[in-house]
């Protein structure tokens, strides 16, 4: 077990390195000027100069470069080029929101896909089991752009149930969750079906129900229990797709997380912010996609032998 948790901690090191790497050359390499923005376009050359010289953008890309790995080695992740706040303040201040998001858009998945996927498995090639599949593809096939306006005009314009827009109680958390969650609702509930209707069959089951045992209790304890490693599998990954799907979910719905911060960072070319933002994010993600392998491997140890 050791030995499969430093090969996959390596493992995620090398693509976190690679993702901060990447995302540093594309922030300077997309057009537009952070000095322009700050100074605006009537400011004198001299000025543009001596702002660029004390910001570092004047050094070459690969000094550039190398300071920020500096930085990031001693977990200083800089200063904002507009607020000249340290980096991990305004961090602190966002993330909680994103994370409060995210795990409201997973309870709200987990609540829908679980009970259609057993529904759904239970009762095959039924009413109960198309009209669930039919949920899942439309789930997955309607983008957060979409939606999140979408329930915006029914839930806030049309009845007024929840606010349109910000942080300001368990309310407006609501439309933001289902926004998030529905996507991973349709894909966990069809994995969790195919997965059930595989277990369904062993002979386990059957000997179960043999036993005299209850519907009920062979479904959720011998079957969803045996059924769960590729759910857990897919819930893992889709976790960590939550966190990056949460940049277009808060710019919506105007939630003040990390997501609604890169967007802002981005439109006014402050690089240390998006670099540190999109670090957090790809961060955030490969530990749960790191932390659902070994789950993974610790309920099947034959998964280690294959590392």
């Amino acid at each position: 077990m050791l030995r499969f948790l430093i090969a996959r901690l390596a493992s995620a090191m090398v693509v976190v390195f690679g993702v901060v790497t990447i995302v540093f050359l594309l922030v300077h390499l997309v057009p537009g000027d952070p000095v322009e923005v700050m100074l605006g376009e009537a400011a004198q050359p001299a000025d543009r100069e001596s702002l660029r010289h004390t910001l570092g953008l004047d050094q070459p890309l690969w000094v550039q470069w190398g300071r920020y790995i500096q930085g990031l080695l001693h977990a200083d992740l800089g200063v904002s080029l507009h607020s000249k706040r340290p980096i991990v303040e305004i961090l602190r201040e966002r993330v909680s929101a994103t994370v409060v998001l995210a795990v409201a858009g997973l309870v709200v998945a987990v609540l829908i896909a679980l009970p259609l996927g057993i529904l759904a498995a239970v009762r095959k090639d039924t009413l109960w089991d198309q009209a669930s599949m039919v949920f899942a593809m439309i789930g997955v096939s309607i983008p957060n752009f979409w939606m999140g306006p979408l329930l915006i005009l029914v839930f806030s314009y049309w009845l007024g149930w929840f606010p349109v827009s910000g942080m300001g109680g368990v309310g407006s958390l609501v439309l933001p969750a289902l926004t998030l969650g529905t996507a991973l609702a349709a894909i966990l509930s069809r994995m969790t079906r195919a997965a059930l209707l595989e277990v369904l069959g062993e002979d386990y089951i059957r000997a179960a129900r043999a036993k005299g045992l209850q519907e009920g209790t062979v479904i959720l304890h011998h079957g969803l229990r045996n059924a769960a490693l590729p759910v857990i599998t897919v819930l893992g990954l889709q976790l960590g797709a939550l966190l990056a799907g949460a940049v277009i979910t808060e710019t919506i719905f105007a939630w003040p997380g990390i997501g609604r911060l890169t967007v802002e960072s981005i439109q006014s070319r402050d690089y240390p912010v998006v670099q540190a933002c999109v670090l957090l994010i790809s961060l955030g993600y490969v530990l749960v996609n790191t932390l659902t392998d070994v789950v993974y491997a610790a309920l099947d140890p034959r998964v280690q032998l294959h590392t």
